[in-house]
């Protein structure tokens, strides 16, 4: 395959623009799929987590041919929080598509993943994806992305971008306007053609010394680790001697090639030599991880390592010590924990673990709250038992002063709910950049706000907006401290006695504050079994009976009724609790509780805290 006949693009889209149904079409349409297959819907989101959601975790790689064109198309996530899957991911192409909803227009993910684009010098191609719904208006779209492109420091080369405009679900594209709710064109190839005229071929020489970097990694139970690159020059044969160099400076490692594969649809195909340009996987290498360059040993070309962007919120993993651990996980042990930790490391990127004085106790940090708490999930339904702590920010030393990261805020809300969340963002020490109303009924607020006041945020924003508001967040630079954000309002509800959870008691309990436990379930000494309704913690008795005698009541006026309790998820319990509280994480019960049990525990701790 000559390097000519090779195109190496990402689709990157702000979280449900459209971009893995878009990826979906390009693959049918280009005859990816036989007709028996085009049942499959999303194929690309094939994490069970990220059908469950709906949004792109982890970046894939699937290739089509188009005119003889072989292209490679790298599906990245939108979510700022998997930025270490976008650094790697723009690492292997050539340029990008800009996938935007022609009614939302530009949105924060958005300008994370753009602005990492730009300044590796890729040229976008802007997609107005959703063009036939109603409320669309690409006009507006294509102005506000221009704009995007120039706060972001763009090139007058990357300034003059070509527009599609496209309806990913009905699957076509057209590169001219039409008539609203008709359709403007008649399949994606006017969107395959610009990506043929549009994204640079290869230049690399195939003759010169083999240069691959590592962007990503896979595992085989048959072949072990997988490295998943892209060839800037040379040319690559299974069974070839090599040399991993960790940077020009970095330590070598000799090793042999074994298989050399490529991607077709969504397949791999083992092939018997690459050359610049294309994206392949080779395995044989057990030491290989992400950034290395896998050169020729006689006249090594390695190139820098990877850089990504440093973490920036940090949480404690700890061993399950309460009185209920090890009833439901199969992995409890500190030693399970630290190994799956460093399992993770080898692929995840952005992430960064270290052992801490406390034995049991790991420090783990991310780029932010769904980064860390995607991977609790996985470790959970893999068999882990864990408890973790309150997330806190990582703070820098800048010339002797503390500084914080700054998150930048995008809240699209209803008019009617637009004092409440402005004086919430407030409170949170929030910097109103920008608002701007749709004359719709909805107004959409930007704020700059320390990462801090974001932490245990989303579910008030639920309750202020009745659930029809959308947020989201990006980091945007570190600043100076911005002095003490005030906690939660509420104090909580703690169990003082083992056992479990009866009607009776829930009846009592239900006028001191909402419950997150059922009648039948266990609790524990410390274990926390509600929100109080006041500001203060309060100890309860929440496996009290009722007393027998043998005097007749009337049932009428004993009947218990009772408030359903909160749905206690994951994400809900790491932003509800304290720094004094942990998260018990099993693959069946997520539980809230105190760090210390017992109560003269507590109160010792408290003392010691305040002195």
């Amino acid at each position: 395959m000559s390097t000519k006949q090779i195109r190496n693009i990402a689709i990157i889209a702000h979280v449900d623009h459209g971009k893995t149904t878009m990826v979906d079409q390009l693959l049918r349409q280009s005859g990816t799929f036989a007709e028996h297959e085009k049942v499959v819907d999303t194929v690309m989101d094939n994490n069970a987590i990220e059908k469950e959601r709906g949004i792109t975790i982890l970046a894939k790689n699937c290739a089509v041919t188009w005119q003889g064109t072989h292209i490679n198309i790298v599906d990245t996530p939108g979510h700022a929080d998997f930025g270490g899957e976008v650094e790697r991911a723009l690492s292997m192409v050539d340029g990008v598509v800009l996938l935007i909803d022609a009614q939302e227009g530009p949105m924060p993910q958005t300008r994370f993943v753009t602005k990492k684009a730009l300044a590796l010098g890729l040229k976008p191609i802007l997609v107005v994806n959703k063009v036939d719904k109603p409320g669309a208006n690409p006009d507006k779209v294509v102005n506000a992305a221009f704009d995007l492109f120039d706060k972001l420091g763009a090139t007058d080369e990357q300034l003059d971008f070509p527009v599609v405009y496209a309806s990913g679900i009905n699957g076509w594209s057209s590169l001219e306007e039409g008539p609203q709710g008709e359709q403007w064109g008649p399949d994606m190839s006017a969107l395959f053609d610009t990506i043929l005229q549009h994204v640079p071929s290869q230049n690399g020489d195939p003759d010169a010394p083999l240069q691959l970097q590592i962007s990503a990694l896979d595992f085989s139970t048959f072949v072990g680790r997988i490295g998943v690159g892209r060839i800037s020059q040379g040319t690559l044969k299974p069974m070839m001697d090599v040399v991993v160099m960790e940077g020009p400076d970095g330590k070598q490692v000799k090793g042999r090639i074994n298989q050399v594969l490529t991607f077709q649809g969504l397949d791999r195909v083992q092939a018997t030599e690459a050359g610049p340009g294309e994206i392949v996987l080779i395995n044989g290498i057990t030491d290989i991880g992400i950034g290395v360059t896998v050169t020729d040993p006689t006249n090594p070309a390695p190139l820098p390592m990877l850089k990504v962007d440093e973490p920036t919120l940090t949480m404690n993993f700890c061993v399950n010590t309460s009185p209920l651990a090890g009833r439901e996980g199969k992995f409890v042990t500190s030693r399970q924990i630290w190994d799956r930790l460093q399992k993770e490391l080898q692929h995840n990127v952005a992430l960064r673990v270290n052992e801490t004085d406390e034995e049991g106790v790991f420090e783990v940090m991310g780029r932010g709250e769904l980064h860390l708490t995607i991977l609790l999930e996985n470790m959970r339904r893999e068999g882990y038992e864990m408890a973790v702590s309150k997330p806190r920010v990582v703070f820098r030393n800048v010339d002797g002063e503390k500084h914080e990261p700054i998150e930048l805020v995008t809240a699209d809300i209803e008019e009617q709910h637009q004092g409440g969340v402005m004086q919430a963002l407030g409170e949170r020490k929030g910097e109103l950049v920008n608002m701007e109303p749709d004359g719709r009924g909805r107004v959409r607020l930007e704020y700059r706000i320390p990462a801090r006041g974001l932490i245990g945020f989303t579910n008030e924003f639920l309750n202020l907006t009745r659930g029809s508001g959308l947020i989201s967040n990006i980091f945007d630079s570190y600043e100076p401290h911005k002095g003490e954000i005030g906690s939660r309002k509420n104090g909580v509800l703690i169990s003082m006695d083992d056992g479990e959870i009866f009607t009776y008691a829930l009846g009592k309990l239900d006028d001191r504050g909402r419950m997150f436990v059922r009648a039948n379930d266990p609790v524990y000494e410390g274990m926390i079994v509600g929100i109080h309704s006041r500001d203060n913690d309060l100890v309860v008795n929440a496996t009290r009976t009722k007393q027998l005698t043998n005097f007749r009541v009337s049932g009428k006026e004993d009947a218990i009724k009772i408030t359903p309790p909160i749905e206690l998820t994951l994400e809900y319990g790491v932003e509800f609790i304290e720094d004094d509280e942990l998260v018990e994480i099993t693959p069946k019960s997520v539980r809230l509780r105190k760090r210390y049990l017992k109560e003269h525990e507590r109160k010792r701790a408290s003392r010691e805290t305040v002195a």
